[in-house]
């Protein structure tokens, strides 16, 4: 009750999630479901002490994309980015812990794989920008806006990590 009481009272504020309740957006786009990656991945995010408050697996509309996707809409690549996003299953989820937002991004690499470090989720699995295997939230901001696209309120779990105190001094 005191989770969904902060969790309401933060979205009011239009603060976001701060600390070690932040949240961010993570998506295994359809060729890494395809691929099989979706277990080691899930994996990486759980290993580096985050903690998993939303999952399902989705066949997403054109719309939900559309929107998802919203300022890249004038680029020349939009059209073929949706059909791709539409072209097979997406996992979506949603990781809170500290600095989830900034850390996540460090462990999906370059939009680009060719510019991702060995070690990174697309320096790993990934060879080109068009098939790179993972989305995630660039921002705090971002994060709360693709959150409420994909998930409602009444899908994400507020829980008792029973190990913070091995990971937060």
């Amino acid at each position: 009750m005191i989770c969904l009481f902060l969790t309401v009272f933060a979205h009011v504020l239009q603060t976001g999630w701060t600390g070690v309740n932040e949240r961010t957006f993570i998506a295994i786009k359809p060729d890494g479901v395809h691929r099989r990656l979706v277990g080691e991945i899930v994996q990486r995010f759980e290993k580096k002490g985050f903690k998993l408050v939303g999952l399902k697996l989705i066949q997403a509309s054109e719309d939900l994309l559309r929107e998802h996707y919203a300022e890249l809409r004038a680029r020349p690549f939009f059209t073929g980015l949706i059909q791709y996003m539409n072209s097979g299953p997406i996992v979506a989820m949603v990781w809170q812990g500290l600095d989830v937002v900034k850390t996540a991004r460090k462990m999906l690499g370059e939009t680009n794989p060719a510019d991702s470090l060995p070690g990174t989720i697309r320096g790993d699995y990934a060879v080109e920008v068009g098939r790179n295997v993972i989305h995630g939230s660039d921002s705090v901001e971002s994060a709360q806006r693709e959150i409420s696209l994909w998930f409602g309120q009444d899908e994400l779990q507020c829980w008792e990590d029973t190990h913070n105190h091995w990971l937060y001094n």
